[in-house]
């Protein structure tokens, strides 16, 4: 899923005039990825935070422990 757009591909695209439609594909190609990301990485909290409530729950420290490191790598992801 990881898909990497240049700003000089997009302007490439935007530059032939005749392919006016290249440059919509790419935009909409830019903009569909990112909202996959976001509801993927969403997914991927919600699911997080439900296992780290269960691990509380049955006080299992080992799998709070676990679940709470994948949480703080997928918040540390983001903010790169």
């Amino acid at each position: 899923m990881e898909n990497y757009y240049s700003y000089a591909d997009f302007m490439k695209a935007m530059a032939q005039t005749k392919k006016i439609t290249e440059a919509e594909k790419l935009l909409n190609d830019i903009y569909l990825d990112l909202f996959l990301k976001h509801v993927h990485r969403s997914q991927q909290e919600e699911q997080l935070m439900t296992l780290i409530d269960e691990a509380l729950d049955n006080h299992d420290q080992k799998a709070f422990t676990r679940y709470t490191a994948q949480l703080q790598t997928l918040n540390y992801e983001e903010t790169e």
